[in-house]
C-alpha cells in the first residue's frame, strides 16, 4: 500500500505528484491512501498567537470539503488528521503496512525537515516539485545560480523562452481505497460559524469565493470571460472590491488552482481577445511568485534568520517592541491607513498587495519590530498564506532578502494620498 499526502496542493487537476502515486500504485497492484495532515487547533507561534487563525482555518476547511467528494467520486477518499506530520504519517504507515509515501516538494525548512525525518523513520519518500509555473529543470541556470534580483530572473526566462509545461488532466479514476482502513467522517472545523464581512475584498464565505478547486476554476473562467485581464495593470493597486486584482492567490496558495492552469487559460484568452500590457502583467506576477520559490530553493533556512540574506552589521540583531507589535496587530497604531489595513486583515483574512507592503513597512521601519513577527502574523491571518511569497516579501521589505535597494520604506502619507485620496478606504475600516 502507498500513502499520498496532500500538502499545499489540494486539487486533482494538474497534479504530477498524485499522478506519480497513482501510477506507482497501479504498477504494484496496490491500494492508495490519500491523507492530509493539518496543524492542531491550538498550535502557537513563538510570538504567542495561533499559527493558523480562524479565517485561514475556515478557508482550508472549505477547500477540503470540496476535495473529499471529488476523491470519493473517483473510487477513493480522504483520511484527515491533525498533529505533527512526521508523527502522524509514521504511525499511519506502521498501522497500515505502507512503506512508500508520495508528497509535493516544498523547499521550506520545516517541510524539508519533515521529509528527512520520515525517511529516517523508514519510509521511502518521493517528492515532486509542482507548485511553480516553470519547472526547475527548464531554467537556463543551475539551482544555485538562479539570479537573486527578480528583473534579471524575468529577463533571463523571457530571453531563453522558458516553456510552461502542459497541464495534466484530473484522473478519471484513482487506485482503490485500502479495504482494511475505515473511511473516517470529516472533522468539525473551527471557523465554520464565521459570518462574512460585507466589506471584504475577498468574501470567502460566499459561494463564488469559497475554498476549493470547484470555485477556483469557476472564478478563473469568470475572470477571463469578463475581460478583466485587460484592466489588471491599471487596477491592481486598488484597495476595495473583488475586481481590482485577479484574486487567484487564495486558490494558488492552497493548491486548489495550478499556476500552469491559470496561465494556460490566460494564453487562450489572449489568443481570442488579444494580448495587452495589462494581461502580460499577470504573467509578470506569476513569475514573481516563481522567483520567491527558486530563492527558497537556493537559500533555504537563511531566509528565516533574523538577518535573512543581509550582511549589513545592523541586521545581525533585530529589535522588537512587543507592545508596538500588539498595537499593529489590532489596528491601534494611530496611523489611520495602517490601522485600516490591519482591521481589514483581522476582520476578513485578506488584504490587498498594496496594503500588505504599507503595513509591513510601517511595522519594520517605523515601529522597530522584528520582521519575522510580522511574517508570522500574516501566516496566521491570511487565507492566501504561501510560505515562499510571505517570507520572501517580508524579507524584501525589511532589506533582508534579495532587493538590490536594501529594503523598502513606504511613506504612509504619500501612500494614502496616492491610493486612498478621498479617504474611502480609511472610512470603511474606521473603528472596525
Amino acid at each position: 500500500m502507498l500513502l499520498f499526502c496532500f500538502r499545499q496542493d489540494l486539487r486533482l487537476h494538474d497534479q504530477p505528484a498524485l499522478c506519480l502515486a497513482t501510477d506507482m500504485a497501479r504498477e504494484r497492484g496496490a491500494a492508495l491512501l490519500p491523507v492530509v495532515v493539518r496543524a492542531p487547533d491550538g498550535e502557537q507561534t513563538p510570538w504567542g498567537f495561533a499559527r493558523v487563525g480562524l479565517h485561514r482555518r475556515r478557508f482550508l476547511a472549505d477547500t477540503l470539503e470540496d476535495l473529499r467528494p471529488q476523491l470519493t467520486g473517483r473510487g477513493s477518499g480522504l483520511l484527515e488528521a491533525k498533529g505533527d506530520p512526521v508523527t502522524v504519517l509514521l504511525a499511519l504507515a506502521a498501522a497500515t503496512g505502507a512503506d512508500t509515501l508520495v508528497v509535493e516538494a516544498i523547499d521550506a525548512p520545516e517541510e524539508q525537515a519533515a521529509v528527512d525525518a520520515l525517511r529516517a523513520g523508514g519510509l521511502t519518500v518521493h517528492t515532486v516539485w509542482q507548485s511553480n509555473l516553470l519547472h526547475p529543470d527548464d531554467l537556463p541556470w543551475a539551482p544555485e545560480a538562479v539570479p537573486e534580483v527578480f528583473t534579471a530572473f524575468r529577463q533571463g526566462v523571457e530571453r531563453a523562452a522558458v516553456p510552461v509545461r502542459p497541464t495534466l488532466p484530473a484522473p478519471d479514476e484513482l487506485p482503490p481505497w485500502p479495504l482494511h482502513v475505515p473511511r473516517p467522517a470529516p472533522a468539525v472545523e473551527m471557523g465554520k460559524g464565521l459570518r462574512p464581512d460585507p466589506r471584504s475584498a475577498f468574501p470567502y464565505a460566499e459561494p463564488h469565493c469559497r475554498g476549493g478547486e470547484t470555485a477556483a476554476l469557476a472564478h478563473l473562467r469568470r475572470y477571463l470571460a469578463r475581460g478583466l485581464p485587460h484592466h489588471y495593470k491599471a487596477t491592481r493597486n486598488g484597495l476595495m472590491g473583488l475586481d481590482y486584482s485577479s484574486k487567484w492567490s487564495p486558490w494558488l496558495a492552497t493548491g486548489a488552482l495550478s499556476p500552469r492552469t491559470a496561465i494556460e487559460a490566460m494564453r487562450a484568452f489572449e489568443a481570442e481577445q488579444g494580448a495587452s500590457e495589462s494581461s502580460y502583467w499577470l504573467w509578470f506576477e506569476l513569475l514573481w511568485r516563481d522567483h520567491f520559490r527558486f530563492m527558497h530553493r537556493r537559500f533555504g533556512r537563511a531566509l528565516f534568520r533574523a538577518r535573512g540574506l543581509s550582511d549589513r552589521p545592523e541586521h545581525r540583531a533585530v529589535r522588537h517592541d512587543a507592545a508596538a507589535f500588539e498595537r499593529w496587530c489590532t489596528g491601534r497604531t494611530g496611523q489611520a491607513l495602517v490601522d485600516a489595513g490591519m482591521r481589514e486583515l483581522a476582520a476578513t483574512g485578506y488584504l490587498s498587495n498594496r496594503m500588505r507592503q504599507v503595513v509591513a513597512s510601517h511595522l519594520v521601519h517605523e515601529l522597530a519590530c522584528d520582521w519575522r513577527a510580522g511574517a508570522a502574523w500574516f501566516e496566521s491571518q491570511l487565507v492566501d498564506f504561501d510560505v515562499y511569497s510571505n517570507q520572501g516579501n517580508w524579507a524584501y521589505i525589511a532589506g533582508r532578502g534579495t532587493d538590490p535597494r536594501g529594503g523598502r520604506r513606504f511613506d504612509v502619507e504619500h501612500q494614502a494620498r496616492t491610493h486612498d485620496p478621498d479617504g474611502a478606504y480609511r472610512r470603511l475600516w474606521a473603528g472596525a
